[in-house]
């Protein structure tokens, strides 16, 4: 009976301990809207309040990028380029907006530039502008860093399609899912970020960072209600940057962190709207520390007026 009693206690005591020490998932950020005080493990779930920030500076870029539509921070340079006709890389000074300088890339086309990329060896320019839907020959130029700087630049080219595209016919401009303005890479894959008028929804795919010819795969989907015009990604820190703006040309930039490998859906998202209103954002990279750069070219709409072409630091700090 005495060995019962003991078995009882003993299972009791162990009970608790687990109990006590088990673990509760929710959201442990204070600054959440939905911030559960008695969570021990993040569990990705947390909500933010929209946040409106100002910039710390707006200064006018030069007229030859006007349709400036993407940026990336690369030897000490800001590097962009318009989505024209226009076949040159341009690198501007990241303190007073100046045109330090440009590149021009033989033997490519722009048909529809959106956003420019880099990892450690090449920068990739991203040809896959598709308003109307309908593109077959959406691509993205592979360009070789060293031999960019050496004058002699060695250029190859990705080319895909996306895996659930099956109707390649024109619904109209802007009316289509299958737009794209957006992509990262990361150390082996390259991602994109489609920009669907329809549903105001992003949706990534995944495709190989070699040249040839790919099926850019489906991998996730969010209700982002926007138009997703570029991204940014720190991969050792897990960080990705949206940015883009509402229908209403409302600009805003979406932070996605804590996330599992590549699923950048899946983690915590905080959403800050630019104080720069009808501004046209398109370009988007990630300086020193919490600074961001953004770019929006050149505009003109019916009963707000122009809006020059202009690079904006932010600092979220």
């Amino acid at each position: 009976m005495k060995n019962l009693e003991s078995t009882v206690l003993l299972t009791i005591l162990l009970c608790f301990q687990v109990s006590c020490n088990s673990v509760k998932q929710g959201c442990t950020d204070p600054l959440a809207s939905n911030f559960d005080p008695s969570a021990t493990e993040d569990d990705s779930s947390c909500i933010y309040d929209p946040v409106y920030i100002s910039s710390e500076w707006s200064k006018e870029l030069d007229e030859q990028i006007s349709e400036t539509s993407g940026l990336i921070l690369w030897d000490g340079f800001l590097w962009t380029f318009n989505d024209n006709t226009d076949t040159r890389l341009y690198f501007i000074d990241t303190a007073t907006a100046e045109i330090i300088g440009d590149y021009n890339l033989p033997g490519v086309v722009n048909q529809d530039w959106e956003d420019i990329a880099q990892d450690q060896n090449f920068i990739y320019l991203g040809d896959f502008g598709n308003n109307s839907g309908n593109r077959t020959n959406l691509h993205i130029i592979r360009i070789d860093k060293l031999s960019l700087k050496s004058g002699g630049p060695s250029i190859d080219t990705i080319w895909f399609t996306f895996s659930d595209q099956h109707d390649f016919v024109s619904s109209g401009i802007n009316q289509t899912e299958f737009d794209c303005e957006a992509f990262v890479a990361s150390s082996d894959s390259i991602f994109l970020f489609t920009k669907q008028w329809l549903s105001g929804n992003t949706t990534q795919y995944a495709l190989s960072k070699l040249p040839g010819s790919y099926v850019a795969q489906k991998r996730e989907t969010f209700d982002i209600q926007g138009l997703v015009t570029g991204a940014d990604y720190i991969e050792e820190e897990r960080i990705l940057v949206l940015c883009g703006y509402s229908v209403l040309m409302q600009p805003f930039l979406y932070l996605l962190y804590d996330f599992q490998e590549s699923a950048f859906f899946s983690g915590n998202k905080k959403r800050f709207y630019l104080n720069l209103p009808f501004h046209q954002v398109e370009g988007i990279a990630l300086g020193d520390e919490s600074k961001y750069y953004f770019s929006n070219e050149a505009s003109n709409l019916p009963v707000e007026g122009a809006f020059p072409q202009k690079l904006h630091l932010f600092n979220l700090d």
